[in-house]
């Protein structure tokens, strides 16, 4: 099988090789920032210089726009996202009950039945139908502990769910704040912003 030559980027020099270098260092950046959960300042922006600013100064504007907003918004982009789990109340642990609660229940079941078969004149058989009634009473009570366990991490889930739901929504909108005080400055400033 023939061998294909592997060109990743364009070699003669120009836009055609700037737009591939950025592409990649965009690519490497966010694959790098992903796992820090960073976001980029002003993603969602276009900036166009209409009054003729040159690069160094666009950078400049943009770079204290970017300021502005943050001390305006009390958003940072590039600031790590609070995770939401860390706020969230850790799961109820289970409690090592379930085996410790079946052997008192059939313990007091022995109890009682021999008490009642002492008063009946027959303690053994008094002591045999205690234990299993303590028996079936305390596995009874290991289901209704599971169930309630079961029904906590449920309800934990959910609330989970819904914290999640509202951090991402107040995410969204303090990045929505911090574009409108981006896009005011850098408009303040000359420049053409969508």
């Amino acid at each position: 099988m023939p061998k294909l030559p592997l060109r990743l980027l364009p070699t003669a020099p120009g836009p055609a090789r700037r737009a591939a270098l950025v592409g990649v260092a965009v690519f490497a950046g966010g694959v790098l920032g992903a796992g820090l959960q960073l976001r980029a300042s002003a993603q969602d922006l276009f900036i166009y210089p209409a009054g003729g600013q040159s690069a160094e100064q666009q950078r400049r504007d943009t770079l204290d726009c970017r300021l502005w907003a943050i001390d305006q918004t009390g958003f940072d982009p590039t600031a790590p996202v609070p995770d939401s789990r860390t706020q969230i109340p850790a799961e109820p642990r289970a409690r090592n009950q379930a085996s410790s609660g079946l052997v008192r229940s059939t313990a007091r079941g022995a109890v009682v039945g021999t008490a009642a078969g002492a008063i009946m004149g027959n303690t053994g058989r008094g002591a045999v139908a205690g234990t299993a009634g303590g028996a079936i009473v305390g596995a009874g009570r290991q289901v209704d502990q599971r169930r309630d366990q079961q029904q906590a991490s449920r309800d934990l889930e959910r609330q989970q769910q819904i914290l999640e739901a509202e951090r991402q929504q107040l995410q969204h909108y303090r990045r929505q704040a911090f574009n409108r005080a981006v896009t005011a400055c850098m408009e303040g400033r000359g420049y053409t912003v969508s």
